[in-house]
């Protein structure tokens, strides 16, 4: 990762902050210029997380690329408490408060043409504060659905549930699996003049003109039921719900569904049958979970080969390979890829992301599964029988056209 410490942005500044809130700070200290290194250095080479770690010998700084955490660099425990502070500032937060956790949030320009927004997170821990910053770029968070990862059959799929005048849309997945990006995608395929779009968000992390966008704020009660039920009196024809957590948001959203609206929303499930069953276990009526729903995608994020240096991967032999799941047919003519790590990639192999998916019509035979409760295995033999390709096979067939690697896919998927 030192490749990563020399693509320093020299040209960074801090955006100026809201009326009212205004800090003096020395932007020549010692101090300053460390915290602006770490936030450029990691604005520029793509880094999604910046973590300060505090241990009893300093502090150690990890950037998270490519959804992996790197060790960038340390400094001295004489600085921990200073840069600490020097980053509460910028996020308005309160420098004298170091026992309870604190969350805030900045904004970068580079250059004047690339804005970042950062989520600060400060947690009191044994050796000190430890901090983690969240950029979310502006001009880079948006992904168009043709670039996800989604095949053909699974993009027509999700492009036909996306055009009918009602019903619910879920995207499902683990935390960091892409589902905000899914969604967004979507938003930028159904963001017309004609319709009017709201949604509710924690937090907004893309900024759409066109779009009426609410983020929450459960300090003073205004969480996604109660903007939902707003929504309801906007003449609304598309509502996106960035997470259903609990019944009350959960009826509202499908009711919406029911009544001619099209709603986009994420869960977090193993695979796309869950999405059903997680549902039924908030207490959801079977009824209303097989009327409302169009399609379930269910999603994972695997590393990218690097481009630059690619090269054979023979380490796997073809019990392996049959073992992962690829049939004989498959193994006469398949040739898997590595990086070899070179400079482009900071030495990992990998650059960039893309995504494994399962994406889930429902039919009329899997919504009868539904009223009748089946398990969640039940429900996957159906889908299967419906022609349901999983996120294993996704990562098999990403395999096949050598965009990612074998521990990649392993590590996010399990056998068929």
């Amino acid at each position: 990762m030192t490749s990563l410490l020399d693509k320093a942005s020299s040209s960074l500044r801090y955006a100026q902050p809201e009326a009212g809130t205004e800090a003096v700070v020395e932007e020549e200290s010692p101090v300053a210029r460390l915290a602006q290194t770490i936030l450029e250095r990691a604005a520029g080479t793509g880094v999604s997380d910046v973590h300060l770690e505090p241990d009893e010998s300093g502090v150690r700084v990890r950037f998270r690329l490519d959804g992996v955490l790197h060790t960038a660099m340390t400094y001295s425990l004489g600085l921990r408490n200073a840069v600490i502070s020097r980053l509460k500032i910028l996020s308005h937060l309160d420098i004298a408060e170091r026992r309870l956790p604190q969350d805030g949030r900045m904004t970068l320009e580079l250059g004047g043409q690339r804005t970042v927004d950062v989520r600060l997170s400060v947690l009191p821990s044994l050796h000190g504060e430890k901090a983690v910053l969240r950029l979310l770029n502006r001009a880079g968070q948006l992904v168009e659905l043709p670039a996800l990862g989604l095949d053909a059959t699974d993009t027509e799929a999700f492009l036909t549930a996306l055009e009918r005048p009602h019903g619910m849309i879920l995207v499902t997945g683990p935390t960091g699996s892409g589902k905000t990006t899914t969604l967004y995608a979507a938003l930028q395929v159904l963001n017309t003049p004609d319709v009017n779009i709201v949604t509710v968000e924690d937090p907004v992390e893309y900024h759409f003109t066109g779009i009426t966008q609410v983020q929450i704020k459960e300090e003073i009660g205004l969480g996604f039921a109660r903007i939902l039920r707003a929504f309801l009196r906007q003449d609304p024809d598309i509502m996106m719900v960035g997470e259903i957590r609990d019944l009350d948001t959960a009826q509202i959203a499908i009711r919406a569904a029911l009544t001619g609206h099209r709603v986009l929303s994420t869960l977090h499930t193993h695979d796309a049958v869950r999405a059903v069953t997680r549902l039924l276990d908030m207490g959801v009526e079977p009824f209303m979970v097989a009327s409302s729903v169009s399609v379930i995608v269910a999603q994972r994020l695997v590393r990218r080969i690097c481009p630059d240096c690619h090269g054979p991967d023979d380490r796997f032999s073809r019990q392996q390979l049959r073992e992962a799941g690829f049939t004989d047919a498959e193994l006469t003519s398949i040739a898997p890829l590595r990086g070899q790590g070179c400079v482009a990639c900071h030495g990992t192999g990998y650059k960039g992301r893309i995504g494994l998916f399962e994406v889930l019509p429902v039919s009329d035979q899997f919504r009868s599964r539904i009223l009748e409760r089946q398990t969640a295995e039940q429900l996957k033999q159906q889908a299967l029988a419906d022609g349901l390709k999983t996120i294993r096979r996704s990562g098999l067939d990403k395999i096949k056209q050598g965009l990612t690697t074998m521990e990649e896919v392993v590590s996010v998927s399990t056998e068929d």
